[in-house]
């Protein structure tokens, strides 16, 4: 269950990206820009879901805050600095796809190495609990499977105690029960007061763990709002009534796009929900209405489609 908080009232942001070109080139005549005019500010506390498709530009911004490669134009800076300084602060950390595992070491051994590079790192013990790991301690991590090595990375993360996290599509090969294991650890985190910064092709993510989503298409902000706010955009709802009697013909009805029936129940896709709702009530034999927002993938389909 998403846990409502309110961020911290720290004036300097967390994150902030401001005014950010980043231009690839492809060769001696031709280059690529993948992000083009990207500001985001994200406060301290906040946890903020990136969504795009693919080529959207989504990983080349967060190795830009991860301080992996430099922009071209603009700047990018973490709790106050250049992401390389929070990262050796261990103010900044990152859950990436793949890579950055010795496959001989076991799961144990391979927390304490990590754990050695740190002034301060947290309990190991404690962190293993908190990411499902005292099972499989003793394994090595050639042996793991692609969600339990993810689940390291996310451990191996933590042991810093970072201010931020930077999640890369982190459940991406994961079966259903481990993404839902990997967020509920989260979740935990998330409550701690940690900054949390993820990027996702599971809509579903954003929309049950994130407060805020930003929206990149084609090197560019398209949204960046609150999720409920970024749903509404779509400006669709759908009515779902039951009828006594004979139904009218809904699909004839202003502002109506779509209608399925199922039994007795009829539900209408419509851009004026609160028209229609007036208009069933006042003449026809409808009740039991429901009016629901449309889903976070159709408002996401809805706006990538209009910036095309």
């Amino acid at each position: 269950m998403k846990t409502t908080r309110t961020p911290s009232s720290i004036s300097s942001p967390a994150i902030k990206v401001r005014d950010v070109e980043k231009v690839f080139a492809a060769n001696s005549s031709h280059s690529v820009r993948a992000l083009n005019d990207v500001s985001v500010s994200i406060a301290p506390g906040e946890i903020v879901a990136l969504l795009g498709t693919n080529g959207a530009g989504k990983s080349t911004l967060i190795d830009l805050i991860l301080g992996l490669t430099e922009p071209s134009s603009g700047t990018v800076t973490v709790l106050g600095k250049s992401p390389q300084e929070a990262i050796n602060n261990a103010q900044l950390a990152a859950v990436l796809q793949s890579g950055g595992l010795l496959p001989e070491l076991t799961v144990s051994d391979t927390l304490k190495m990590i754990s050695a590079t740190f002034a301060q790192p947290l309990d190991i013990g404690e962190v293993a609990h908190h990411t499902n790991l005292e099972p499989i301690l003793s394994r090595r991590v050639g042996k793991c499977s692609g969600g339990e090595q993810q689940r390291l990375r996310f451990a191996l993360a933590l042991l810093g105690d970072p201010q931020i996290l930077i999640l890369d599509e982190p459940t991406a090969g994961m079966d259903p029960g481990a993404r839902r294991d990997f967020w509920a650890s989260m979740q935990h985190q998330a409550e701690l007061g940690r900054t949390i910064f993820f990027a996702t092709h599971y809509l579903e993510e954003a929309d049950n763990f994130a407060e805020r989503i930003v929206l990149l298409h084609k090197g560019e902000v398209v949204a960046d709002d609150k999720v409920i706010d970024i749903r509404s955009r779509g400006e669709v709802r759908r009515i779902t009534a039951q009828f006594d009697g004979s139904i009218p013909p809904m699909s004839a009805l202003p502002g109506v796009t779509e209608v399925t029936r199922t039994g007795d129940h009829i539900q209408m896709t419509t851009s004026d929900s609160d028209s229609l709702a007036r208009h069933l009530l006042n003449h026809t034999g409808a009740y039991d209405l429901t009016i629901r927002a449309h889903s976070l993938e159709n408002t996401f389909l809805a706006l990538t489609d209009e910036h095309s």
